[in-house]
């Protein structure tokens, strides 16, 4: 038989993926892919119960129903007095990998560069090379994975198109600054880029800090194209409802692509997620608690098993220094953790194309229920 296509040859199998199997077959406390071991709210998942028996079955608008783009309009004028056009520059996908699949190939011709700051979310540089495009790493830099500016616009050429930053940050736990933030525009202004923000995590930030939306600052709301899920607000991952942002140019590309990759998204589930949006200001003060809690709960416990790392400031994860602990890098520890503590974590060199930082590290998700991060750090003791 012929061979598959180029483009994937180079393609494995996501480190989530892998990590889940190796959890299930070694029976290992998963602290890997990044989702909650418990379920969204009940009040969510009954609303989209009464949706399916009111009719909402059938192929929803491709670019989203009128309610979900509503509302979600709405949001952002009311969190961040951001202006978007429900009708032109608001389209629903089937999450936020689907947002960010079409986003870059709506953009990205074959040969255009895109700059990926690293460690970063793996579907970015698989989507770029789908694209035909060339991912160009500019690293954060531990500990504190900041960006050095000098070396940012050093890696932009005349063939740089496309600039990808993900704030709050997976999988590191930062929240961005103003002042990273604004440094890292001018850049895009400068030399004409596109911006893709992937904010996900918008509202889990913690102790005071807050989210600072690219499309906010001066002279980016035309350029930036900024990503986001309810899955991770609400904790509802399965359901798979993101979205897309954007002018109107920008969003008439991205429904292009959008209409022959899933044409539509579940029906009932963007009706119930329109309906969770109007109770975010209710919603989010328990939900950002109740990950505080965790967060500072498992911190704790990992300082006393000896692991020394900053607080991290938003997402449910932490990038764990593994040194003191091993030689070992930290695909092989965390190989060694799965079979030996029965706890699996990402090795998070699969987030990087450059810097052998990454090596250093693994990983942790505690999104997870008190059970489960109790067991972790009872396989843990003793490292």
């Amino acid at each position: 038989m012929k061979e598959t296509a180029l483009r994937i040859a180079d393609f494995k199998d996501s480190i989530f993926g892998v990590i889940s199997r190796l959890a299930r077959e070694n029976q290992a406390v998963n602290l890997g892919q990044g989702f909650p071991d418990f379920d969204g709210p009940d009040w969510l998942k009954e609303i989209a119960f009464k949706k399916m028996q009111e009719g909402h079955n059938q192929y929803a608008p491709f670019h989203g129903t009128p309610n979900l783009r509503q509302e979600i309009s709405n949001y952002y004028q009311k969190f961040y007095q951001l202006n978007y056009n429900p009708e032109s520059e608001v389209t629903v996908t089937v999450g936020a990998t689907e947002a960010i699949y079409v986003v870059i190939n709506a953009l990205i011709n074959p040969g255009d560069e895109v700059i990926v700051l690293e460690p970063f979310y793996d579907s970015y540089v698989a989507s770029i090379k789908m694209a035909g495009g060339i991912p160009v790493p500019v690293t954060m830099h531990a500990p504190d994975f900041s960006i050095d500016a000098k070396e940012l616009e050093a890696a932009i050429t005349s063939k740089t198109k496309l600039l990808i930053l993900n704030n709050p940050h997976n999988p590191t736990g930062k929240v961005w600054t103003k002042e990273e933030l604004i440094s890292v525009s001018q850049l895009a202004i400068k030399n004409d880029l596109y911006l893709l923000s992937d904010e996900v995590y918008e509202f889990l930030v913690f102790d005071g800090n807050k989210h600072i939306p690219t499309a906010t600052l001066e002279g980016m709301m035309e350029r930036t194209i900024t990503v986001s899920s309810a899955g991770k607000t609400f904790g509802l991952t399965g359901w798979k409802i993101g979205w897309i942002c954007a002018n109107q140019k920008v969003s008439h590309a991205c429904r292009l692509v959008h209409q022959y990759v899933t044409f539509a998204v579940s029906t009932p589930m963007q009706e119930a997620v329109a309906e969770g949006l109007k109770k975010l200001s209710d919603y989010l003060p328990g939900f950002v608690e109740l990950y505080k809690g965790k967060r500072d709960t498992f911190y704790i416990e990992m300082k006393k098993l000896g692991f020394d790392f900053p607080l991290p400031k938003g997402t449910y994860f932490m990038m764990v220094p593994i040194k003191k602990h091993t030689d070992l890098n930290d695909v092989d520890f965390a190989m060694k953790l799965i079979k030996e503590r029965k706890v699996a974590t990402v090795p998070p060199s699969a987030f990087y194309l450059k810097s052998a930082e990454g090596q250093g590290y693994l990983r942790f998700c505690f999104a997870k229920k008190e059970e489960t991060l109790k067991s972790a750090i009872q396989n843990l003791n003793g490292l």
